[in-house]
């Protein structure tokens, strides 16, 4: 009665907040003067019905108005329940040039339950233009049709920047045939004759195609964190280099030049004393100069290596004999004619791997012997540095900490470059720089090279 009541007041068509209403502005319940809350009405028919039923015990009494009410607001409520709305049905294009075999894949489609919406084509023609719009979540397509095959329509859905999944549905067209067309990337392959698994088909290419999507979607975030990461490590090299060269000049013009004049005044005082202490004093202090000038001397080569103006093969072999005079381990040095021209920012690159390396040396290697191979054939410049040391583990390369190793590989990807580790148990260890050489640049351009702030010495 309640439900006639309600579709005679608004149609049933209507929201349910709107069908509430309409419903209490029509029966004028709401209208009423003085009228309680909803709460009130429902206290009150509890307080009547408790009542009635104390002065006649036994007799069934009428439910009171207050109490209709209650139960019209309850029902009324659950109109206004959103109504869960379906899925949106798959989008099929189907590749078939025979309208029965069409028919049946509908058929089939619907005994399974599987909500759909099937498209026909029948040309290449016409499948071009209608996967051109993303409409279709899967593609079924017959092997042989006439003038053409499915891997003609296949290598035209390669062009397409969406690229659903792609079902074949044939006949026989053998083993060999089926293989080939999953390794190129088709997604499944059934029979004509088994229908009944099509939906099963269908869900299960839909799924992996999912899962493939969102795997291409996390590689590209990948190499775009990796790209930004290796974009980083080239900007934080470039002002590390360019802090060296200032912290450089800073020594080399303020402490240098204060520990010189220190040194005159010191030559001075030791002329014009007489008195054996005091000579002695300022004997000793010049000793403890000379010790400063060639201290601040050596940091200044080390953050900005002016060697290098006299090419990197003088850079290398003063890096070496410096190297071995402190260590006392033999160190040499093999550096074949240079063949290309060598741009700043690559010398300043090989330099800072020698140095890297030697440094790591002295440190791990517990080596007696280091040979240093310098050489650019065939247009690449090559420099290996090699010990006969105890060699690196697999597991210090990978470790978390090993970030000398790691700064040398970003390092020479900012030349276009790569670095090899190949190390031995107990047989020692070799690192090689490789960086393609670029053509000879004009005298212009190398001498905008020579100033350009990222490869300041």
């Amino acid at each position: 009665m309640l439900s006639g009541l309600l579709a005679f007041l608004y149609p049933i068509s209507a929201p349910g907040s709107v069908r509430l209403t309409a419903l209490f502005g029509r029966i004028g319940i709401m209208r009423e003067a003085k009228r309680p809350s909803i709460p009130q009405y429902f206290n009150n028919a509890g307080r009547n019905q408790n009542k009635n039923q104390a002065h006649r015990p036994g007799l069934l009494q009428p439910a009171p108005a207050q109490a209709r009410l209650r139960r019209w607001w309850t029902m009324a409520a659950f109109t206004m329940l959103p109504e869960d709305s379906p899925p949106r049905p798959l989008g099929i294009l189907h590749l078939e040039d025979c309208a029965l075999d069409h028919e049946l894949v509908r058929r089939a489609l619907h005994q399974s339950g599987e909500r759909c919406e099937l498209e026909r084509v029948e040309t290449l023609e016409e499948f071009g233009q209608r996967v051109q719009a993303p409409n279709f979540d899967v593609i079924l397509a017959d092997y042989r049709l006439p003038g053409f095959t499915a891997l003609d329509a296949w290598q035209i859905l390669q062009r397409q920047a969406e690229q659903p999944p792609f079902i074949l549905l044939s006949g026989a067209i053998g083993e060999p045939a089926a293989v080939a067309a999953i390794k190129l990337g088709i997604s499944d392959y059934l029979a004509k004759d088994d229908l009944s698994r099509l939906a099963q088909i269908i869900r299960r290419a839909m799924e992996l195609h999912s899962i493939r999507r969102a795997k291409e979607q996390a590689d590209l975030e990948l190499a775009r964190s990796e790209r930004r990461l290796a974009d980083f490590a080239e900007h934080l090299q470039t002002t590390i280099e360019q802090e060296r060269a200032a912290i450089a000049r800073e020594i080399h013009d303020d402490i240098g030049g204060a520990l010189a004049a220190v040194r005159f005044d010191l030559s001075w005082l030791g002329r014009h004393s007489t008195d054996p202490a005091t000579q002695g004093h300022i004997s000793a202090a010049t000793e403890m100069l000379q010790h400063a000038l060639e201290a601040s001397q050596r940091i200044m080569m080390n953050l900005r290596p002016a060697i290098l103006d006299q090419g990197l093969v003088a850079a290398v072999q003063w890096l070496a004999a410096g190297f071995a005079k402190r260590t006392g381990i033999a160190t040499t040095v093999h550096a074949g004619p240079q063949t290309a021209a060598w741009s700043k920012a690559v010398q300043l690159v090989a330099y800072r791997t020698a140095q890297e390396a030697l440094t790591n040396i002295a440190k791990y290697a517990a080596c007696d012997q280091v040979t240093i191979d310098l050489s650019d054939t065939e247009q690449v410049l090559t420099l290996e540095v090699k010990d006969n040391g105890r060699g690196i583990a697999p597991a210090e390369l990978s470790k978390p900490e090993a970030f000398g190793i790691r700064g040398l590989h970003e390092r020479a990807k900012t030349v276009g470059g790569w670095l090899d580790v190949s190390t031995h148990r107990n047989r020692g260890t070799s690192i090689i720089l490789s960086v393609p050489l670029s053509p000879a640049p004009s005298d212009t351009q190398q001498g905008a090279d020579w100033h350009d702030p990222r490869y300041s010495l």
